[in-house]
């Protein structure tokens, strides 16, 4: 039922903002040199490495390390990058990665390829079994401002509990979070 409802999902998603897509694109576009879209290399189901789009946000030549990683994110981080990561814009792509299989609407964020201990942690839970998220339990909680180990901890409490209902309830929530742009730090 799950993944009926991401196929279901990803195609909405993709067909819905289809417009909105195209802008966005075209104003990263715009912005700065460089193409629209940023594969980021992710940790997926069963600890497999698979490349997930998002608006690019960044400037070129930006490490590819997790945000909160970087010495001075803001001198990184283009003008339409930080509304997009504000307002979780530069995610929509990633209805391609659900139409595909490679995640899921809700379940926990995808580590970045090189957070060893992020994954690590996951792994020792058990929460590497699931499908990642465009959007998750923990997401819904405290975002960019949660410590990996409570991430983990709510990680593991997504996969218990785990329900239709309780999927509906995260992308309800994660609606509200977008658009108050709560718990974004960069």
């Amino acid at each position: 039922m799950k993944r009926l409802m991401d196929i279901a999902g990803g195609i909405v998603g993709l067909v819905l903002f289809l417009p909105l897509l195209l802008g966005i694109a075209l104003a990263v576009r715009l912005e700065s040199a460089g193409p629209a879209l940023h594969w980021s290399k992710r940790v997926g189901r069963g600890n497999r490495i698979f490349l997930m789009p998002k608006f690019r946000t960044m400037r070129l030549g930006t490490p590819d390390v997790a945000t909160h990683l970087l010495a001075d994110p803001g001198q990184w981080v283009t003008p339409v990058g930080r509304f997009l990561r504000r307002t979780s814009l530069d995610e929509l792509p990633q209805f391609w990665s659900v139409l595909i299989g490679h995640m899921s609407l809700v379940g926990p964020r995808p580590a970045l390829f090189n957070q060893d201990d992020l994954v690590a942690l996951r792994t020792e839970a058990g929460v590497h079994t699931l499908r990642p998220g465009v959007t998750g339990w923990a997401q819904v909680n405290g975002r960019d401002e949660l410590p990996i180990p409570e991430k983990v901890r709510l990680d593991r409490e997504y996969l218990e509990r785990r329900s239709l209902a309780f999927d509906l309830a995260i992308i309800a929530r994660t609606v509200a979070a977008a658009f108050s742009g709560r718990g974004v730090s960069h």
